[in-house]
């Protein structure tokens, strides 16, 4: 009688092949931990800006914020699918979208400005930037892309990941969820009336952003610019009375103090 194959039924591993098992499964949990930690410094990261903005600029041009982390199995498909070898280090360096953060914006100004920012930030190394939308994908698609690494410091110390980034507007993040509705309904092969309606829907959509951006510079003046003279004055006299208000309470309670010797 033979002996089952791994995985067959009836199969029942020896010690070493079982140790071999638990050693990949923990350095596989180790792997995907250190995207998960990359993924919730960048998150902190945009956090941050977001209350920046609101607080000192009373703007935000951050709308909303989404993350992900590849399953283990859409990574052993793309590892087999571009004939990488099964080693941790070489997929880490050939395959740069395993950690996700997408960024919506109001305006393609803000995706500019957002995009700066943090790639700006001393512990962020830039990897490479796409730019869709000054120069959009055939299909139509638009957004920011770029890979950046970030630090993750763990017990045995920093390790470096990376993670990939897309900022987009409301209107360009609309048309990737459909776009990417009709790919998969279609299993790639859209037809060629579908594939004509949706690059004029992205031609639309940018339409659609150009306009609303110029609605927005009209009232409230560029979008997320800090020389806006209405705002500055709106701030700095709510500067002033707050800090009236400081000085009061600053010198009612020295008056309660007792003198020094």
């Amino acid at each position: 009688m033979s002996t089952p194959a791994p995985f067959e039924p009836g199969f029942v591993p020896d010690a070493a092949t079982l140790a071999q098992a638990r050693r990949m499964r923990d350095a596989l949990t180790r792997f995907l931990m250190e995207y998960e930690f990359a993924v919730k410094e960048v998150l902190t990261k945009v956090t941050i800006l977001r209350e920046e903005f609101l607080q000192l600029h009373r703007y935000n041009p951050i709308e909303h914020v989404t993350s992900r982390i590849k399953k283990p199995e859409s990574i052993v498909k793309k590892v087999a699918r571009r004939g990488i070898a099964p080693e941790l280090p070489l997929i880490r360096e050939a395959i740069t979208d395993i950690a996700g953060i997408r960024i919506t914006c109001s305006f393609i100004a803000d995706t500019y400005r957002i995009l700066e920012t943090v790639t700006a930030q001393d512990d962020v190394r830039v990897l490479m930037i796409k730019d869709y939308i000054a120069h959009p994908k055939p299909n139509g698609y638009k957004s920011l892309h770029a890979i950046i690494e970030i630090p993750v410091f763990l017990s045995t110390g920093p390790v470096h990941v990376p993670v990939e980034l897309q900022i987009r507007t409301i209107a360009m993040d609309f048309w990737a969820s459909l776009e990417h509705k009709i790919f998969y309904k279609y299993d790639g092969a859209v037809p060629t009336h579908l594939r004509g309606e949706l690059a004029e829907a992205a031609s639309v959509a940018e339409q659609l952003d150009r306009r609303m951006e110029q609605l927005h510079t009209q009232v409230h003046g560029t979008p997320g610019a800090t020389d806006d003279a209405r705002v500055e004055a709106r701030e700095a006299a709510d500067t002033e009375l707050a800090g009236d208000e400081l000085l009061s309470r600053l010198l009612k309670l020295t008056q309660r103090l007792p003198a020094e010797d």
